[in-house]
């Protein structure tokens, strides 16, 4: 497969136009918090991001460390440091990682209301803009921040439209964007790392190779993980074996003995949406250095 170039598309309208209310939004941040999804720090990153956030504080926030390798997103977050950003990890299972946040966010804003107070001005409350890629956990992340259900959470890319507030206390607020993606996918790796892990519609690549390429990820950094689920510790070049082994060993049989490779398919693609296959990061930062 030819990870370097792609002519695949996917950019629904509502992104340009997130993109467009953001920057005429503005001059009404303070901070940016961009969620990226621990387990591909790179491929979930907004590649063009500064062209509309320009120079505002940001805090990188990458969530679903639950699920991801720690070993390779740590040398992810120090990747980020080194390049100048804030950087957090969090699993919003527990709330110790919403109050991190919370530390940081006034560490951050610490010298704005300083030069506030030395002008005789009351402090205010913060505004943060939140941005991410579909699906990365902007929605559980305000949820947590709200301490209620304050959006709708869902496990498929899309969900929030439009830009919108969302008061947290007395002293922060959020402005919610949709999920917005790269406006293309110059990079097929980065094209399969987001199919995989359920940034982008399944319809937008083969479901087929997007299965492939989880499995042959699987193969290549967590063998282990690939041979206990689904008992399988080497792959054929075609797969027919390796899909062939999966159905048996999951009941994925339909009349006449034969293996229904759509139910593989829907079973390999639901093991990683549905957090069943844990600590995998697809990213490698030496990949990308």
């Amino acid at each position: 497969m030819n990870e370097n170039k792609t002519n695949i598309n996917w950019y629904p309208g509502h992104m340009a136009k997130a993109k467009r209310l953001i920057s005429e939004n503005l001059n009404l941040i303070d901070i940016v918090y961009e969620v990226i999804d621990a387990r591909m720090p790179y491929s979930s990153k907004i590649v063009d991001i500064n062209n509309y956030i320009k120079d505002k504080p940001r805090l990188i926030i990458m969530t679903k460390m639950d699920l991801c390798d720690k070993n390779e997103t740590i040398k992810w977050m120090k990747y980020y440091e080194e390049k100048g950003y804030k950087v957090i990890g969090v699993d919003l299972m527990n709330n110790q990682s919403v109050t991190n946040i919370v530390k940081i966010t006034n560490e951050i804003m610490s010298e704005k209301n300083q030069i506030r107070e030395d002008k005789g001005l009351l402090k205010r409350r913060t505004r943060v803009l939140i941005v991410g890629i579909p699906n990365a956990g902007k929605s559980t992340l305000i949820n947590r921040l709200v301490g209620k259900k304050a959006t709708t959470v869902g496990n498929k890319p899309g969900v929030t439209k439009c830009l919108s507030w969302i008061r947290i206390n007395e002293s922060l607020e959020l402005l919610d964007t949709p999920g917005i993606l790269w406006p293309k996918f110059e990079n097929e790796k980065v094209a399969f790392n987001l199919a995989s892990l359920t940034a982008i519609k399944e319809d937008i690549l083969p479901i087929e190779e997007v299965v492939i390429y989880i499995l042959r990820t699987l193969y290549k950094y967590y063998p282990n993980i690939l041979k206990e689920r689904y008992n399988v510790s080497e792959l054929d070049p075609d797969m027919i074996e390796v899909f062939d082994t999966i159905g048996k060993k999951r009941g994925c049989i339909i009349r006449g003995g034969e293996v229904d490779y759509d139910k593989v398919c829907s079973i390999v693609i639901n093991d990683v949406k549905e957090g069943l296959i844990k600590n995998i990061t697809f990213d490698r930062v030496e990949d990308y250095e």
